[in-house]
């Protein structure tokens, strides 16, 4: 039996790109993306209050004229003409912040076995104003001479520019104060401290005066001057802070 060689034969060129095709498939493994976990960024919040105490230097008054009678047109003449003295006493006193804050008029009644009858009218223009402590004593007694007949209220507020100052102050103390906080934590848990990454800021405030209510008579007898004394205010801020560490 005879063989034809030419069919038998194999090109060696091919099988050796066969074997490296071969080789290449199973040596080459496969290689998945690496990425980078983020770090995730630890903070501490820390809140600071600061207070700051300011003498009140200013009086903020409200006094006004109370006129009683038997017409309306009677009380509001009088009414009118007791508290244009008074406003150009005020005015001439170079007083701050001068301001009618209210004009009533009102019917006045008597009530005599389960019956109402009208008796007259009441009149009342109030006035407010703003002046320094120390001259607010003798201007009230000088008011009630004018005509006033009421001191609806007393209260002691600090001047514009030393409330805005005291705001300053107190949201430094403020800062300060967030700032030891987290010191004290991030020191005592030896911890390190980086960068503030978030601040919010709290608008410094400032308590609104209470007023002290009174009422003048206009026919007390002469006496010294009414003594007026002012005391301190309260400014108050607070800071938050958050800390990365």
């Amino acid at each position: 039996m005879s063989f034809n060689q030419s069919s038998c034969s194999i090109n060696p060129w091919s099988l050796i790109t066969a074997l490296s095709l071969s080789l290449g498939l199973v040596s080459i493994p496969f290689i998945a993306p690496v990425f980078a976990q983020e770090q995730r960024v630890r903070t501490l919040t820390v809140s600071g209050e600061g207070v700051v105490m300011i003498p009140t230097t200013q009086t903020q008054v409200q006094l006004g004229v109370e006129v009683l009678g038997k017409t309306a047109e009677e009380v509001q003449t009088e009414a009118a003409r007791r508290t244009n003295a008074v406003i150009e006493l005020l005015r001439s006193r170079n007083v701050e912040k001068l301001e009618t804050t209210g004009i009533r008029l009102n019917p006045t009644y008597s009530y005599t076995n389960d019956q109402q009858r009208l008796t007259g009218y009441s009149a009342t223009n109030t006035v407010s104003f703003k002046l320094k402590t120390e001259k607010v004593g003798s201007l009230l007694d000088d008011a009630v001479k004018a005509g006033a007949t009421r001191i609806d209220g007393v209260s002691f507020v600090a001047s514009e520019a030393e409330i805005n100052a005291a705001q300053q102050q107190a949201l430094k103390l403020a800062t300060q104060e967030a700032e030891r906080q987290a010191n004290a934590v991030l020191g005592a848990l030896n911890l390190t401290r980086r960068e503030i990454i978030g601040i919010q800021v709290n608008n410094a405030s400032v308590p609104v005066p209470m007023p002290v209510m009174y009422k003048a008579d206009a026919m007390a007898p002469a006496a010294p001057p009414t003594p007026v004394v002012g005391g301190e205010q309260q400014v108050r801020a607070s800071v938050t802070l958050q800390i990365s560490y």
